[in-house]
């Protein structure tokens, strides 16, 4: 146990948020998302929900200021998005960085085809439907 690092945070998670550099993506999945067919490098955190993940990386992790820094995945034409989802991830998301906008939407196959160009996939316990979210990287200011 690190002081100062949220529980969730899994030491092979701390290594890949190190090892990312600005501009990289990570994608939080949701328990239903095809992690292992699209993505390179899966990490796993089952049992987890995504805002206990958000709550562990968002301290360490500095979003892009340049691009888009989170992306969700839009409803497939005939769903509905559940609006607490993405209220819950922008609590967490909040805790440390309240200046960040609410993520883009994009269409299921193109986020698709951003989880396979990710440096990492997190499998986690969520089970919100369109509960997937990406994180870009930014440029972690000097003190």
């Amino acid at each position: 146990m690190l002081k100062g690092i949220h529980p969730a945070i899994s030491p092979e998670l701390l290594k890949v948020l190190a090892e990312m550099g600005h501009g990289d993506e990570i994608v939080l999945a949701d328990a239903h998302f095809p992690g292992h067919t699209f993505c390179q490098r899966v990490l796993r955190a089952d049992g987890l929900g995504i805002p206990t993940l958000l709550e562990g990386i968002l301290p360490l992790f500095e979003l892009d200021s340049y691009a888009e820094p989170l992306v969700m995945m839009a409803a497939v034409e005939g769903d509905t998005l559940d609006p607490t989802v993405e209220e819950r991830y922008l609590a967490a998301i909040h805790l440390s960085a309240p200046e960040v906008k609410a993520p883009s939407r994009i269409d299921r196959f193109a986020f698709y085809d951003r989880a396979k160009a990710a440096y990492a996939c997190v499998m986690t316990g969520e089970l919100a439907k369109y509960g997937n979210i990406i994180l870009k990287k930014g440029v972690t200011p000097v003190a």
